[in-house]
């Protein structure tokens, strides 16, 4: 289960969503939910903070994928433009193997996410 106030806040705007330590099968749909409600306040930048993810399958990287392409739609036809970005350190090579740090730029941390004006290109390492 990854509900609970402490896994969703908001910061100048900005919404920054911990992912918890496995994304599997089993809560991949719980993190895409969680991602969803994150995107449906309009806030100008997502930062999804997989810092303490330990694991993430196929299903994790496909409700990443999901949450990209979600914003991709919303950005296409709303006033204000969501950007998405990434925390990774455990599963940074899960990432980077599928392509994720080319359509989302990854950092190392929230701290250095948040404090980017706005990042670069896809796939920068925000640091």
């Amino acid at each position: 289960m990854i509900a609970g106030d402490d896994e969703f806040r908001f910061e100048d705007g900005k919404a920054v969503v911990r992912m918890p330590a496995e994304i599997d099968v089993t809560n991949a749909y719980e993190v895409s939910q969680r991602l969803r409600a994150a995107a449906r306040r309009g806030p100008s930048v997502l930062i999804i903070d997989m810092s303490k993810t330990t694991f993430c399958d196929s299903a994790g990287v496909q409700a990443i994928i999901d949450a990209y392409n979600q914003g991709e739609v919303h950005n296409q036809c709303a006033a204000t433009r969501t950007q998405l970005r990434l925390v990774a350190t455990a599963v940074l090579r899960i990432i980077t193997l599928v392509g994720i740090d080319q359509l989302i730029p990854v950092y190392s941390t929230v701290a250095a996410a948040l404090a980017d004006p706005a990042s670069g290109h896809a796939g920068s390492t925000g640091e």
